[in-house]
């Protein structure tokens, strides 16, 4: 288990004043915390921030929206990087999701002040209040267009929306329970959901109907995810032909990431359990780096990389601190996650 070398969160607003100062701490399981500071003492010739670290600790490549740190003495560096652009007027209270479109120019979030909004995501100006779930939001993403979003609250309604005139176009009915989060299948003809009710539904959009329960595991879903198959993969054959709404099913996985501590794959046209993996505690969210290989990541902080086609004993498990893994996406040849700390 690696040591975790951290910095104050207002690091950048910090050192961007001459002689600022900012805390620095390096946690390794069993032992003492180091804590330690780094202040700016000006700038160099180039426009770049001078920055020294206490004893302890070395200072490394500096840029001006970057800083590299490293603790000698536990042999670990980490870059941190600062905020291009902070948008600070569009949610009173924390986010709790949020997708960017296709194109880049929209933003979509929800937050614990009890709202849905649409943004530019070139400057955050607010173009659309999305009003009509009852309770909070606690999903949403832009269909593959950017012209529509997808979202599911604890009123366990999943519902359709237009992004140019913020109008609920489609509402589903049929969870017992809140809708924790959804995924799109292709272009958006069919969409997924999971639930507190222990459920992971598909939905034909045409007909604003249920198509059927892809999987039913008695213990509330906290993530999905879904993407296509390696070949290899034996995805197994419906009980019954599935429905003529059905479009873009086959071959595709769907993951569930399960409090039960259990991530499961599932065939989604088929139905039938691809594989059940067992984690260190309840799995929150889950993703595709490819055909093969598979993220997930628990409340206790690990993220397991699996493959789909042996997952018997995961390739790796990462484990930077204790906080919950929240979200997890994947970004060139890695990925990015967010902890809860």
């Amino acid at each position: 288990m690696a040591a975790t070398l951290r910095i104050q969160s207002d690091w950048s607003r910090a050192l961007s004043r001459d002689e600022g100062e900012a805390w620095l701490s390096c946690r390794s399981p069993g032992k003492p915390t180091l804590y330690g500071s780094v202040t700016r003492r000006g700038l160099s010739s180039d426009g770049v921030p001078d920055i020294v670290a206490s004893e302890g600790f070395v200072v490394g490549e500096v840029t001006k929206k970057s800083i590299l740190i490293s603790c000698p003495h536990e042999n670990v560096s980490t870059k941190f990087l600062a905020p291009y652009t902070s948008f600070c007027r569009i949610h009173q209270k924390s986010i709790t999701c949020l997708d960017i479109s296709s194109g880049g120019g929209l933003g979509v979030s929800t937050s614990t002040d009890g709202t849905m909004k649409i943004w530019q995501a070139a400057n955050g100006e607010i173009r659309r209040l999305l009003e009509g779930h009852v309770y909070d939001v606690n999903c949403c993403r832009f269909f593959p267009s950017g012209l529509v979003v997808l979202s599911g609250g604890m009123d366990a309604q999943l519902k359709i929306w237009s992004a140019e005139d913020a109008s609920c176009v489609v509402t589903f009915k049929g969870h017992k329970g809140g809708i924790l989060d959804t995924g799109i299948v292709d272009r958006g003809r069919n969409v997924l959901s999971c639930s507190r009710d222990g459920t992971a539904r598909l939905w034909d959009c045409g007909k604003s109907a249920c198509l059927g329960i892809v999987a039913d595991c008695g213990s509330p879903i906290n993530g999905i995810a879904v993407g296509t198959a390696d070949n290899s993969l034996n995805l197994g054959s419906p009980e019954k032909p599935p429905s003529e709404r059905e479009v873009g099913t086959e071959g595709k996985i769907l993951l569930l990431a399960r409090e039960d501590k259990k991530l499961q794959g599932v065939g989604l046209q088929s139905r039938q359990p691809v594989f059940l993996f067992v984690g260190s505690d309840a799995f929150n969210c889950c993703t595709f780096l490819s055909s093969t290989y598979i993220l997930a990541g628990t409340q206790d902080g690990n993220i397991y990389q699996l493959d789909v086609r042996n997952t018997n004993a995961p390739i790796q498990v990462i484990h930077r601190s204790g906080a919950p893994v929240l979200s997890l996406l994947p970004y060139r040849d890695g990925f990015i996650a967010s902890q809860g700390n």
